[in-house]
């Protein structure tokens, strides 16, 4: 056997160390990678960047926490920036753990610098309306009358003393509604209900399985802008100068691609050279 026949029959469990080795090293590196802005993630931020302080934002969190290494710091990144810019945010689920996710992307965004300076509180900065079940048909409820929908918030105080949700009785009264989805109901659904029956202003951040599909929808114009997986999330983190967790995993990320595609060129290579040293 050859050297060439030997890279061919390397143990797997050679590359999962290797795989191993390129996900945990760049936490222990101080590498700072270039991120570049896509188009998608630019017309997201830029949806952000037009609303006014004061402005209503809903934030549906439409995953759980098998989705959260993607999801969760678009939520983060999301939050931070909302609260430092002074908007208003209406969070809700459709999926029963998404109100969790929630408080915890609250809970680090308060602890941003920025964010304790403008110090937003429950009820007038924020509120957090819980899950409902049901999927698309909530949304097409909340079209309609939202405080209807949901009577009370996740901690169970009536909707109608918070003073926040004074005035707001459906997607008329809101000016922007960013969806961060893991699957159904998602931002498809969102879309079909929210944007194209109500008119609603839609904005989504998805896992990256997920994002290729809702691309469509972007270039229709029934989505403003995207976040597509971790890369989605660093560069919204890049644009809004919090940098977190999506911009430290897409560092990871890559190192574990190039470890990747450094074995399928090696692979090819022997496969190659070998066959040919056989036919001499």
């Amino acid at each position: 056997m050859n050297f060439f026949d030997k890279l061919m029959k390397i143990d797997r469990r050679i590359i999962f160390l290797f795989v191993a080795a390129a996900v945990i090293l760049p936490f222990f590196l101080s590498i700072h990678q270039k991120i570049l802005i896509s188009p998608e993630v630019q017309g997201l931020y830029d949806a952000f960047e037009s609303l006014p302080p004061g402005s209503k934002v809903m934030i549906s969190y439409d995953y759980d926490p098998a989705s959260a290494p993607e999801l969760q710091p678009m939520a983060v990144a999301a939050m931070k920036y909302c609260f430092a810019k002074g908007l208003k945010v209406i969070i809700l689920g459709l999926w029963p753990q998404g109100s969790i996710q929630a408080n915890m992307a609250i809970e680090s965004a308060l602890e941003d610098s920025m964010v304790k300076e403008k110090n937003p509180q429950y009820g007038k900065d924020w509120v957090n309306l819980g899950y409902m079940s049901g999927n698309e048909l909530v949304i097409q409820r909340m079209g309609t009358d939202i405080p209807v929908t949901f009577p009370r918030d996740y901690q169970g105080n009536p909707v109608e003393d918070l003073p926040l949700m004074q005035g707001i009785k459906n997607f008329s009264n809101v000016d922007f509604i960013f969806n961060l989805s893991a699957g159904y109901p998602g931002t498809q659904e969102w879309v079909q209900f929210a944007a194209d029956r109500f008119h609603a202003k839609l904005g989504a951040g998805n896992t990256a399985v997920q994002a290729p599909g809702m691309y469509p929808y972007l270039r229709a114009g029934q989505l403003v802008g995207l976040l597509g997986g971790m890369k989605g999330a660093s560069e919204f983190e890049k644009l809004t100068d919090f940098e977190g967790k999506g911009t430290k995993f897409m560092l990871s990320q890559s190192f574990a691609h190039s470890i990747i595609i450094i074995f399928i060129i090696i692979g090819n290579l022997a496969y190659f050279i070998s066959r040919g040293v056989k036919k001499k």
